[in-house]
């Protein structure tokens, strides 16, 4: 999966390409000049701090920069692979997924990714306002159904009915899951474990 040193990494590494320090790439893309400051990088208690995907987007606008080349510069090494893209209504119906939550079929098109320690690592495109504010209509997210999950990471649901969702975990227990709407206007959802198809962990978003 994708770690917190390879996301500042390519964001140093964006500034570097560019002649700028962090603070002057932060002030091009109109933020505050500390935002990308290695003390901005931890919190006082030691935990990391990730750029936001908010932030990223305005770096990549201002810059002039594709996805694809932030990509390479999260991977280090510039060495990328291919993997699944699939639209949330081919997500929704048979023949793309095993009964793990792992693409299978072949019947997709593909975008170059880095190499995030999953083999099964495939990208969705979301389709409709469901998911507002935080993706829009023709956003990419990158899923990991092998990632570990825990309270507050955003996921992709499949449920045995067929219905795809993208949502907030909110609490797993070994019955149920509680998930939290991104957008306010649709509802949170608590879903038996056996209505759950399969659960995979969102690592990007091309926002």
């Amino acid at each position: 999966m994708l770690t917190h040193a390879q996301i500042w990494r390519a964001v140093d590494g964006l500034a570097e390409r560019l002649g700028l320090s962090v603070s002057g790439l932060a002030r091009r893309a109109g933020l505050d000049a500390t935002s990308f400051n290695r003390s901005k990088r931890e919190a006082s208690d030691g935990r990391p701090r990730w750029p936001s995907t908010e932030s990223i987007a305005k770096i990549l606008a201002a810059t002039d920069t594709s996805l694809d080349d932030f990509m390479a510069l999260i991977d280090g090494s510039g060495k990328r692979r291919a993997i699944p893209l699939i639209g949330f209504a081919q997500a929704g119906g048979g023949g793309y997924f095993d009964d793990a939550g792992f693409p299978v079929g072949g019947a997709w098109d593909e975008i170059a990714f880095p190499n995030v320690g999953d083999e099964h690592a495939y990208a969705l495109e979301i389709s409709g306002d469901s998911m507002l504010p935080l993706y829009r209509d023709g956003d990419v997210v990158v899923v990991s159904p092998g990632a570990p999950i825990r309270r507050g990471d955003r996921v992709v649901v499949k449920t045995r009915e067929g219905e795809v969702l993208a949502k907030e975990l909110k609490r797993q227990t070994n019955r149920t899951v509680e998930l939290r709407s991104l957008n306010p206007d649709h509802p949170d959802r608590l879903l038996q474990d056996g209505e759950i198809a399969w659960i995979a962990r969102v690592l990007w978003a091309s926002q």
